[in-house]
């Protein structure tokens, strides 16, 4: 956990930050277009297989951006071993939890 490829991180974070863009961009560009945008459009919208596969993707990209931020800031101004491994854990299950939930809220009925 303490030995990373700083190169591979960096490439990870920007490439999810690209993707993260696309999808804002991709809900502005409905916003516009469907306005008024009402219950039924954003229903619609994301009961479709295209928009639930890439809000998740979307939320696992968001999640790796986080981890890799999260983890540069604590790595480098959490120096005692015991408490940066302990809130690293922390947030890794709470990152888990919002993939599972994210899930839940896509696919469960």
């Amino acid at each position: 956990m303490s030995s990373r490829i700083g190169l591979r991180d960096w490439k990870w974070q920007r490439l999810s930050a690209i993707i993260l863009t696309l999808y804002t961009l991709y809900l502005g560009w409905v916003y516009i277009k469907q306005s008024p945008l009402t219950y039924e459009v954003w229903h619609g919208l994301f009961s479709s297989p295209f928009m639930r596969v890439w809000t998740f993707f979307a939320l696992l990209c968001l999640v790796i951006h986080a981890w890799i931020g999260i983890w540069t800031v604590l790595t480098d101004y959490v120096k005692p071993l015991w408490i940066r491994y302990s809130v690293q854990t922390a947030i890794l299950f709470v990152l888990l939890g919002y993939i599972l939930w994210g899930f839940l809220i896509l696919w469960g009925q």
